[in-house]
């Protein structure tokens, strides 16, 4: 090889180790840009006032009150979205039927339509002077501007993220095991438990991650339908919102740190299962 020829490819790895360089220097210049600088100036001003005023605003009645209502939210909400989700996936992956098409074009829906636009819907579907409204008026019905109407508003934009997430894997793995297990004489419970559910056990966590993250941070939907009666139907981002309205930052920024801490929790339940779901998917792709 001549020298010309060994100087090219020299100059040629320096430049591409120069630009890996800058790329991986532009990254973290932006990681640290749009998320560390603003986590610490969250984190900052909740303890600006120190570590007794963060406390009293977490413990405050109205901030326990949208606690619990966040968390009875996601815990209503999730469990609905599995159930859809896995029963969605199985005819999506497993059946050839009219109308499949269109299927999947709704369960994507909620990512295309504005959340305002859902909570709209739902005020024009339930409330006062809504198509059900005189109906569920005189059975003393209460879904707007109550618990159930931020429930099917969480579980409105929540829907895609369990059956996006099981629907390619489910089609990817096939049917050809749940076919040897119903010729071998098993039922179609016991095919779900003992066959596909050990298959997709990882997508599903990791659909149910982000379906709980989504739902604790839902803001626009919840917010057109809750009517932001505070100690009742206020979610934590709504209650942060106010306080923040209300010109109480310290107490404002010390809720959203609760959000935070939650959301970084899930972001480690995220990761792990994201790196089981990677490693089972290639070592089907090896198989």
């Amino acid at each position: 090889m001549s020298t010309v020829t060994l100087a090219a490819i020299s100059a040629a790895r320096r430049g591409h180790a120069l630009g890996r360089t800058l790329l991986i220097a532009a990254a973290w210049l932006a990681f640290a840009l749009l998320l560390l600088l603003p986590l610490y100036i969250v984190l900052s001003e909740a303890l600006k006032q120190g570590l007794g005023t963060f406390f009293t605003a977490l413990i405050e009645p109205d901030a326990l009150s949208a606690l619990k209502l966040t968390l009875i939210a996601v815990a209503i909400s999730v469990p609905l979205n599995v159930v859809f989700g896995l029963a969605a996936a199985w005819c999506v992956s497993k059946y050839e039927f009219r109308g499949k098409s269109l299927l999947v074009t709704l369960i994507d829906l909620p990512f295309s339509v504005s959340p305002v636009i859902a909570g709209l819907i739902y005020v024009l579907l339930f409330g006062a002077q809504g198509f059900f409204g005189p109906w569920l008026q005189d059975r003393d019905i209460q879904i707007i501007f109550a618990v159930p109407g931020i429930v099917l508003a969480t579980v409105f934009v929540t829907v895609p993220f369990v059956a996006r997430e099981l629907i390619p894997l489910m089609q990817e793995q096939g049917s050809q095991e749940e076919e040897a297990a119903r010729l071998l004489g098993a039922s179609g419970w016991q095919m779900f438990w003992h066959v596909t559910l050990p298959n997709i056990k990882w997508g599903l966590i990791y659909g149910v991650v982000l379906c709980t993250a989504r739902a604790m941070g839902e803001f626009g939907a919840v917010s057109v339908v809750s009517g932001h009666i505070r100690g009742v139907t206020n979610t934590l981002p709504l209650h942060v919102e106010i306080l923040y309205n209300e010109y109480n930052h310290v107490a404002a920024f010390s809720v959203a740190s609760l959000l935070l801490a939650l959301a970084l929790c899930i972001l480690l339940l995220k990761q792990w299962s994201e790196s089981r779901l990677t490693r089972l998917k290639s070592n089907a792709a090896e198989e």
